[in-house]
């Protein structure tokens, strides 16, 4: 498995990349400055290795205490944390609770200090009408975020898969199952063709022995 600092560069070489082909399928710089952005993030900060106490997660400083409950809840490299779409979507899920929560303690504070009147509704409905009218930055924005993910996950892929590759050859590459399979009908071969020499053999032996008893009937 590649190391931290190898995450960080195939993160930084891909970045130009990311830019370029995003600005060169929507021709619109908002969109390519949200892509890059949530590649660069989901890259170095908001990235699989969340699960241990890996660069990702000391890159989160004195908040860093936030990720804890979801490290004891993921095994790591589980397909939960590293698998396409799922866990980038749970990542986001779980900020975004913890971002609820904290507006909900922050609204009912200061409704308590300064008798602020804003109802929960209230709020609901602005986060709906924002997601609502900026639903292309949003999904742009997520779409950064996966691909900096996806960067990360298939480095580890890659790696353990030349890895696995250095060290038992090219069966590394196939599943246990056809591996297995083919042990068995290898087996099966030797045991059949071992049972056909041994066949041929008795009826080789057999046809001597009737040879020579006609032999010593005709004397």
């Amino acid at each position: 498995m590649p190391s931290g600092r190898t995450h960080d560069r195939i993160t930084l070489w891909a970045l130009p990349f990311v830019a370029g082909v995003t600005f060169w399928q929507t021709r619109n710089s908002n969109i390519t400055l949200l892509v890059a952005g949530g590649f660069m993030f989901g890259g170095l900060m908001f990235g699989p290795d969340l699960d241990i106490y890996s660069r990702q997660y000391q890159r989160w400083g004195f908040l860093r205490w936030i990720w804890l409950p979801y490290q004891k809840s993921l095994r790591h490299r589980s397909f939960l944390s590293h698998g396409p779409i799922i866990g980038t979507t749970l990542r986001v899920l779980y900020l975004s609770c913890l971002l609820a929560i904290l507006a909900i303690f922050a609204l009912a504070v200061a409704e308590k200090l300064w008798n602020i009147a804003l109802s929960w509704q209230d709020m609901g409905g602005t986060v709906g009408r924002s997601l609502t009218s900026y639903s292309t930055e949003f999904l742009a924005l997520l779409l950064g975020l996966e691909l900096g993910a996806m960067s990360h996950s298939l480095s580890d892929w890659g790696g353990s898969a030349y890895k696995r590759v250095k060290k038992q050859g090219v069966r590394a590459l196939l599943p246990s199952g056809k591996i297995k399979k083919r042990k068995s009908s290898k087996t099966a071969r030797r045991i059949t063709g071992a049972k056909t020499r041994k066949g041929t053999r008795g009826v080789k032996g057999q046809r001597g022995r009737g040879a020579g008893e006609q032999g010593r009937k005709a004397e």
